[in-house]
Order: structure tokens, then sequence, then C-alpha cells
């Protein structure tokens, strides 16, 4: 069974830092791409962000782009996301995700976490 678990959620002000992680069992994805998405209340699910199954291209949603970095060690088959300068915008429900594919749409990612909240307070 695949099993996808996050952490590192919480609550910050705005102007902080958090670093979430996810921890995959169940089988090796070290030839998948791994995302995070996320959702705000009353929102859609979003894109966040991906990473190559070697680590080697990474790609961000605008919103993100310099502020967030995605990262993973497949020995330990884990990617995590460290989110600087956080805006109450920010605020979300994230998930971690695994794709066969370097995705960039919510649609194309076959396993999911979860979730870990995530509130930016002003």
């Amino acid at each position: 069974q695949v099993q996808l678990v996050e952490s590192g959620g919480g609550l910050v002000q705005a102007g902080g830092s958090l670093r979430l992680s996810c921890a995959a069992s169940g089988r090796t994805f070290s030839s998948y791409a791994m995302g995070w998405l996320r959702q705000a209340p009353g929102k859609e699910r979003e894109f966040v962000a991906v990473i190559s199954w070697r680590g080697g291209s990474t790609y961000y949603a605008d919103s993100v782009k310099g502020r967030f970095t995605i990262s993973r060690d497949n020995a330990k088959n884990t990617v995590y996301l460290q989110m600087n300068s956080l805006k109450p915008e920010d605020t979300a429900v994230y998930y971690c995700a695994v794709s066969r594919i370097f995705a960039v749409t919510p649609g194309a990612y076959e396993y999911w976490g979860q979730g870990t909240q995530v509130t930016v307070s002003s």
C-alpha cells in the first residue's frame, strides 16, 4: 500500500518560514516526479512546485517563485518544501503527491498524502 505522509505544517506569522516534509512508503518513487499542491478554503486545489525524479529539474507556481524551494532525498524517499517569506495568502492545506510525469496540474498526480495545514497570520 502506498503512503505519503506530510509533516511540518503549523501556524506562523507573515514573513516567517516553515519546512514541510513528505515521507513516501510502500514502493520506491525514485523514478517519479514529486510535487506539492495546496488548497485554500473555498478554492480549488492548485499546483505549488514539482521536482523531477533525479532532482535536477524544478518548477514553481509564479505565486511562490523565489520564496519556496522544493528538494528531495531519494535515499530516504522524502520530498521537502522550504517556505520562506510566508504571506497570509499562502494559508492552505498542503499536499504532497507523486506523478509519472513532470506535472503542473493536479489531475496528473496519482498518489496523494493526507495534507498538512499551513496558516499564516498577518
